[in-house]
Formats: structure tokens, sequence, C-alpha cells
């Protein structure tokens, strides 16, 4: 049994998803999004998220994490403010020590979906049917989940997986 941490991070809305996976069987312990109000300057939302992925890391005890990719964007401020909020969750996972794997979002919506260029709404209601969720989960959470479900898929791959 192995407990994965899926994270997808943002500097105003950090999906996280929490799952135990052991063979083919699969269940959601927690997920969420760490939302930070606009008001929030950028630097204090840095400190919420890793503050706030600390919490969890130390609630749940994953044993592994799994992040979403760096996704190309044209916008230099975006891909800096993103890259920060990267930044502050990877610091949150790797001080818990554990090995931290990526995996491009196409990949994430193929593995989730079948397709790899799903939308947000079929990522959320397939995390709902393949963990048997109650509701779909909010988008950013959906996103979290699935990465984390990609990283259940591929864990007897590792050799050839590459840890961040």
């Amino acid at each position: 049994m192995s407990v994965i941490f899926g994270l997808d991070p943002s500097l105003r809305n950090t999906g996280y998803g929490i799952i135990e996976a052991e063979g083919q069987q699969m269940r959601a312990l927690a997920y969420g999004v760490i939302r930070n109000s606009e008001k929030l300057t950028p630097s204090r939302c840095l400190v919420a998220i890793h503050q706030q992925i600390t919490d969890l890391l130390q609630q749940y005890k994953p044993d592994v994490a799994a992040v979403e990719g760096i996704i190309y964007l044209q916008n230099y401020q975006t891909a800096i403010t993103l890259g920060s909020a990267r930044g502050a969750a990877l610091l949150a996972l790797a001080e818990a020590g554990l090995p931290i794997y990526e995996y491009a979002p196409r990949r994430v919506k193929a593995a989730a979906t079948g397709r790899g260029g799903a939308q947000k709404a079929q990522v959320g209601f397939m995390m709902r049917a393949l963990l048997g969720l109650t509701e779909n989960p909010p988008s950013d959470a959906a996103d979290a989940l699935a990465i984390a479900l990609t990283h259940a898929q591929n864990s007897g791959l590792r050799g050839r997986m590459k840890e961040i």
C-alpha cells in the first residue's frame, strides 16, 4: 500500500489530492484547494502554500509526491509567479524527504480520462467515478487527484520515471 500526495501548484489556488493505492485499488484520503486571497501579497501566498502543504504532509504521511510538470507560458510574469508557487510547494515536499515525480499535463489527462486533451470537467467527473467520490471535486483538486492517480498507474515503471 502506498500513499501518494498529488499536487497542482498555483499562487492563488493550489490543488492537492492524497490517495491510497494498493495494486489496482485506489481511494481518496483527502483533497482540496489551498486558496489565497487576492489581498494577500505573493510572498505571503508562498508562505501559506508551504505551511499548508507541510501540515497536510504531517497529517497524512505520504510515501511519495507527484506534481504537475512545468507548462509553457508566453507571459514571463505568469511564469515567474507559477514557478514561485511551485518552488514553495516543492520545498515543503523535499523537506519531508519525499521522492518527487512530475507528470506532463497531457499525460495526466490521458491517464485520468483516456484523452490527453480532456477538459477540466471531464477530469473532475472521472476522479469522482474512479475514486468513488460523492461529488466532482473542485477542478484544481481534481487535477491533483489525477496527478496522484497517474503516479499510482505508473509506479511499476519507476525505473524509467524521473525523480525531481
